[in-house]
């Protein structure tokens, strides 16, 4: 779907349900135009991941989405042969007595039906897509540096098959939440966008959008009052998700505001760790109180 400025793509989001500030919208606006991969940093909860799956809804492209941790590697990240399948190839010709030499057994193992594609591959074959590399942070230099070389190159080489390149680059959506520092040549080949909490104006559309049934005034309560959480010194500060959730937790209880005694009962669903609820628990009625 051609956009033909950052507006549009952000209206196109709003579509799908997100909405965007107007930094993300150029960030995302000059990816789709420039092909370049987008690096969005920011704490947990802000919205990244779900950027990256609003783009692929509103640009009708495939996601594709790869989830980094700690001991990532090749294999995982790109591609494994199928090993119990090239055993099954093998026995097969056993049994049907098959004439082939050594040379070319082993050239039938390495044929494209045994490759076992994971994301980066398949984001490679199937482009355009939207390809998320989720967490990148998470994953050990080397696999930046394999990252890098694949953005640099939007191919790969398989000793056994040979070079793979994408027909058209993917759209490259790398997210951190800056657990560890990302090498800098990584962030030189992208865009480059730091995502903030949003306001409690545009927090309390969010709920609306997400939620259409809940009253205007339930919406900006929560906002705010998810706010003031944020600049308290928890161990898991609340996202954009959890703002949600407690909406929709106090509008299934029935309540049409959110009073210190409905935030209080209903904390487990913006708060997930005890000591954060405890301590909020713990606090003047009046730090519950919205406007």
């Amino acid at each position: 779907m051609p956009l033909a400025s950052p507006a549009e793509l952000a209206q196109a989001l709003a579509t799908v349900g997100y909405l965007a500030d107007g930094g993300l919208a150029v960030t995302g606006f000059l990816g789709l135009r420039l092909d370049k991969p987008m690096f969005l940093e920011g704490e947990a909860g802000v919205g990244k991941t779900s950027f990256a799956t609003a783009l692929a809804q509103a640009t009708g492209l495939e996601l594709i989405r790869l989830q980094c941790y700690e001991g990532l590697d090749v294999t995982q990240a790109l591609y494994d042969w199928d090993f119990a399948r090239q055993v099954l190839h093998l026995r097969t010709l056993e049994a049907v007595g098959s004439d082939l030499d050594a040379a070319a057994v082993e050239a039938s193992l390495y044929d494209r039906r045994f490759l076992l594609a994971r994301p980066l591959l398949r984001a490679l074959e199937n482009a355009p897509c939207v390809l998320l590399v989720d967490e990148v942070d998470r994953a050990d230099d080397e696999f930046e540096a394999y990252l890098l070389e694949i953005l640099a190159d939007h191919a790969v080489t398989i000793p056994e098959l040979g070079v793979i390149a994408a027909p058209h680059p993917p759209l490259v959506v790398i997210t951190s939440n800056r657990t560890r520092d990302v090498h800098d040549a990584l962030k030189r080949r992208c865009l480059y966008h730091w995502l903030e909490h949003p306001d409690p104006v545009r927090e309390a559309a969010i709920i609306r959008l997400r939620l259409p049934e809940i009253a205007a005034r339930l919406a900006e309560q929560v906002a705010v009052v998810t706010g003031r959480l944020r600049t308290l010194d928890l161990v898991k500060p609340p996202g954009v998700a959890e703002a949600v959730d407690w909406a929709a937790a106090v509008r299934a209880l029935g309540a049409d505001a959110l009073t210190p005694e409905v935030a209080s009962i209903t904390l487990g669903a913006v708060l997930k760790v005890r000591e954060d609820i405890d301590r909020v628990r713990a606090m003047p009625v009046e730090a519950l109180d919205a406007p």
